[in-house]
């Protein structure tokens, strides 16, 4: 009985991870409906709205991931980001213009793209030569 309740909470992780996959794609691929001329961003007031908005709380304080995915460095284009936003796929909440405007979300955008990828662990002396 164990084996089989094992059994089908790893299909139902996996169906739930391919799904969540498949919205990511989706969402990177198509235009963002609605949305006009991407605008600017400060990543100053991003990183503010990160953090009071509560992105961090499932995405992390750097948006490495957690319960969320890892969404920084190197987040998807911004059209692309906004869509995903306004209609997740899976367990994240859709915000609205209501909650977050079109602009909130460039700087939170902007604010990830500020957001440095890790060191390559050879740079890391302690690290350098160790397997994988």
């Amino acid at each position: 009985m164990k084996r089989s309740s094992t059994f089908v909470f790893s299909i139902l992780a996996a169906g739930i991870l391919i799904g969540f996959l498949t919205g990511i794609e989706r969402a990177q691929n198509a235009p963002a409906a609605g949305t006009q001329a991407a605008p600017a961003g400060n990543a100053e007031n991003g990183k503010k709205l990160f953090n009071t908005v509560g992105c961090w709380m499932c995405h992390g304080y750097s948006g490495q991931g957690g319960t969320g995915a890892r969404i920084a460095p190197d987040p998807i284009a911004l059209p692309a980001f906004i869509q995903y936003i306004r209609a997740p796929k899976g367990q994240m909440p859709p915000y609205t213009v209501k909650v977050l405007k079109d602009s909130d979300l460039a700087d939170i955008h902007a604010f990830l793209k500020t957001i440095p990828k890790s060191p390559d662990p050879e740079s890391i002396p302690l690290l350098k030569g160790l397997p994988n």
